[in-house]
């Protein structure tokens, strides 16, 4: 007896991808998501980076960037230095933390920051160096135990646009009263690749635990 219409193993092909499809659907508005999620982020840090603060604070804080073999420091670090420089000669910090760790072969990046800042004009006693500052997490834990030393508690944090709302981030949750202040803006190459890397490093600094008693660096 041949197996009639209703039988055909042909049209149990529909039922059994009838669940996948669904499936599926439901995995493309969650990318959807996702995507107009990360875009109002991103929308959101190049907006929060570049609206700066123009209040006075306790201390104006350099994060740290490649410096050459030579001792000179990357184009992205000259111009941050000089925006602490600026807010140096306006008045509004009394002193500058400079920041940094050291790649295989180069100065230390605090020293070589602390120099050009020097050159320009800044006391060299105005001037701190955190050695230790190998990512923003660990600046801000040097900068809190630092402030928190001498009963301070404010700090201006000097980056990149797209690298200021997440070290604020960093600074607030060890107890700093931080505002920001951009580098002035030079467009790179890798621009898209910085900007997705700080949609992803905020929320890792968001659920990070975070070690309220200050750094055992600080002097």
């Amino acid at each position: 007896m041949s197996p009639s219409p209703s039988q055909d193993p042909g049209q149990l092909q529909p039922r059994a991808t009838g669940p996948l499809r669904r499936v599926r659907k439901h995995i493309l508005r969650l990318l959807g998501l996702l995507c107009v999620w990360g875009l109002v982020h991103l929308a959101v840090v190049c907006i929060d980076g570049c609206t700066d603060e123009a209040r006075a604070a306790d201390v104006a804080v350099v994060l740290g960037n490649h410096v050459s073999n030579a001792g000179e420091p990357s184009r992205r670090l000259q111009l941050r230095l000089d925006r602490a420089h600026a807010l140096w000669l306006a008045g509004l910090v009394p002193r500058i933390i400079v920041s940094g760790g050291q790649d295989p072969g180069s100065p230390h990046e605090a020293e070589v920051m602390k120099q050009y800042l020097v050159a320009r004009g800044v006391p060299a006693d105005r001037i701190v160096e955190d050695r230790g500052g190998i990512n923003t997490h660990a600046t801000a834990r040097f900068v809190a135990g630092w402030l928190r030393a001498r009963g301070e508690r404010s700090a201006i944090a000097v980056s990149q646009y797209y690298h200021v709302t997440r070290t604020k981030l960093a600074l607030r949750r060890f107890g700093v009263d931080a505002t920001g202040a951009h580098a002035d803006l030079e467009l790179e190459l890798r621009e898209p690749w910085s900007l997705l890397r700080e949609v992803v490093g905020f929320y890792a600094y968001l659920f990070k635990d975070y070690d309220h008693g200050g750094s055992d660096r600080a002097p």
